[in-house]
């Protein structure tokens, strides 16, 4: 698998090494907890149609967010047909980082934290797969002969 796609691989581990830095880092050194970060935040929820956004709600989305590409390319490495494969190894992988973050100081792990990144590998699964979708009926059509319109004009 990874011989096969070097450059996805490295840019696969580069995203997997950036978000063990963001989620693995102490908390008075995460990227996260930064003054930068609050000071946006209270910008943004200045204009009222943003006053919803609040800092829980924000890092939930984060979350949602910082795994919708380990999930694209998990599924790019693993193929469409091990799209479950992808999945599990999200999971599996968030798990583990909600485990590990017992043991470092200023982190608390959260169970919301498994949901939201597991939502985003998801979002990042489905987007793969609508995005190789003609590349897998083409795959399909060359290994079966198959054609989507025979079967329609069969019925």
């Amino acid at each position: 698998m990874l011989h096969r796609h070097p450059f996805l691989s490295v840019v696969t581990l580069a995203y997997l090494a950036f978000v063990g830095w963001v989620t693995l880092t102490p908390g008075s050194e995460a990227p996260t907890s930064s003054d930068l970060v609050l000071r946006v935040l209270a910008k943004i929820q200045r204009y009222d149609e943003l006053s919803w956004l609040t800092y829980d709600r924000a890092e939930y989305l984060a979350n949602v967010a910082l795994f919708v590409p380990v999930g694209l390319f998990l599924l790019l490495l693993f193929g469409t047909r091990l799209w479950w494969l992808a999945l599990a190894a999200a999971i599996i992988m968030t798990s583990f980082i909600e485990t590990a973050q017992r043991a470092i100081p200023g982190r608390f792990p959260d169970q919301r934290d498994i949901a939201a990144n597991t939502m985003g590998a998801v979002v990042g699964i489905v987007l793969g797969l609508v995005l190789t979708f003609p590349a897998t009926l083409r795959r399909w059509r060359d290994e079966d002969g198959w054609r989507p319109s025979e079967t329609y004009a069969r019925r």
